[in-house]
């Protein structure tokens, strides 16, 4: 399925096998803006179109858990009353 998107585009099946899982952030943002890109300018069959669109809702999702990992890991410093310095988890305003 994906596969036949990644064959059509002429980057070859490795890629397209290759776990979203195991990816970076950017990795996975990467090839999300080529699935994009390969969408907008060729017109692939419906079931390439269809599988390249799973793949992409995969890494969509899995850039977003990232994106969310690290807001978590972000914490702000702020000080007390007393002026002493304390880390505060991120909030997002």
């Amino acid at each position: 399925m994906a596969e036949e998107w990644q064959a059509q585009e002429g980057e070859g099946r490795a890629e397209a096998a290759r776990p979203i899982a195991g990816m970076s952030f950017e990795e996975a943002l990467a090839e999300l803006e080529r699935i994009v890109q390969m969408l907008e300018r060729e017109q692939p069959d419906l079931e390439a179109a269809i599988a390249a669109y799973e793949r992409g809702t995969q890494l969509r999702r899995h850039c977003e858990e990232k994106l969310r990992e690290a807001r978590l890991r972000v914490e702000k410093l702020s000080f007390d009353g007393q002026g002493e310095a304390r880390l505060e988890p991120f909030e997002p305003q």
